[in-house]
């Protein structure tokens, strides 16, 4: 092969695109993973393992062919924002970014590594893909959130015994855009259920403390990143005020709350696992749909029932998924 040929062969494979190298083998790959729980949160570490498991089911083993670079952001938005700056800056091969203040911040910063994304809401409104089908750009992953949950999560509420008549929404408006959308969904279960519905908004210690002075009523807490991190003050404000609540994530059950009604967020990493190893593959993200959550699960802690005095009926602990005595 003359120096002429050679070089323009060079310059063919400079020139592939991602998708064409990403084929090449025994390469080591770079996924960044940013997170919006904490680093020694339970939820996040068991997220990490069944992310670990679920790439090695598809050929990616950590210290092997694929590094894995971690960033848990601890609820904390501008570190987050920070974490974002330090992955791009490894220049990873694809981006994992779970919850929606870890999509923001990472597609603010690339628009050509691919981002997959899980445990986020609406992503269409918010303005991360084009629509579910046809995502567009270098952003697809798995929402957590199915149009109906909302109204199941009041309905829960409205079997309890004594009955709940009124219904305080707990979301901090700054980091859960997607509030309005669950709240009309809310309001309009309210009319059928004969329950009035008040929305009960917090952003800081102050206003979680707040809630204790909440009566004759029950709770129902929206999915955001910050009642997730900020779950045990919640937990013990609302365990003050003795009323019931619904949450929506099992986390909160499992460390005292009455019940909820959830996506499976292991699943969901499950799922996202298989849209990475299709990129790297070689895949688009543009042309993998973004998929609506398939499974869900109803949690009850029967102990904090006890504790608040009220029961649940027959019916709905027959159908629950797990039940905490």
């Amino acid at each position: 092969m003359n120096r002429r040929r050679c070089l323009a062969l060079l310059g063919m494979i400079a020139a592939l695109p991602t998708a064409a190298l990403a084929q090449q083998p025994n390469a080591t790959r770079r996924l960044g993973v940013l997170s919006v729980t904490a680093a020694d949160d339970a939820i996040g570490q068991t997220r990490s393992m069944v992310l670990v498991e679920a790439l090695a089911g598809h050929g990616w083993k950590e210290r092997d062919n694929l590094k894995i670079d971690w960033r848990s952001g601890g609820g904390d938005r501008a570190r987050i924002a920070q974490l974002a700056d330090e992955l791009i800056a490894l220049k990873p091969d694809i981006l994992l970014a779970v919850g929606t203040p870890s999509v923001e911040e990472l597609r603010r910063r690339t628009t050509t590594i691919p981002i997959v994304f899980a445990v986020v809401t609406d992503p269409v409104s918010q303005g991360f893909v084009e629509n579910l089908a046809h995502p567009g750009g270098n952003v697809t992953g798995f929402t957590d959130y199915d149009g109906p949950l909302a109204g199941k999560w009041l309905e829960m509420l409205t079997q309890v015994a004594p009955p709940v008549r009124r219904v305080f929404v707990v979301y901090n408006p700054e980091t859960a855009p997607f509030a309005p959308l669950m709240l009309r969904t809310v309001e309009d279960a309210a009319r059928t259920l004969h329950v009035a519905v008040e929305p009960a908004p917090v952003n800081d210690a102050g206003s979680i403390a707040a809630l204790a002075t909440r009566k004759d009523g029950g709770f129902l807490v929206l999915p955001d990143f910050f009642t997730m991190a900020n779950r045990a003050q919640l937990l013990a404000t609302i365990g003050e005020a003795r009323l019931p609540a619904v949450f929506w994530s099992r986390t909160f059950v499992e460390e005292g709350g009455l019940m909820s009604y959830s996506t499976d967020s292991a699943e969901q990493l499950r799922r996202a696992a298989s849209y990475i190893d299709r990129i790297l593959r070689g895949a688009q993200a543009a042309d993998l749909p973004v998929q609506n959550p398939t499974r869900f699960e109803l949690t009850i802690n029967l102990k904090t029932a006890k504790a608040l005095a009220v029961t649940l009926p027959a019916g709905l602990l027959a159908i629950a998924n797990d039940v905490i005595e």
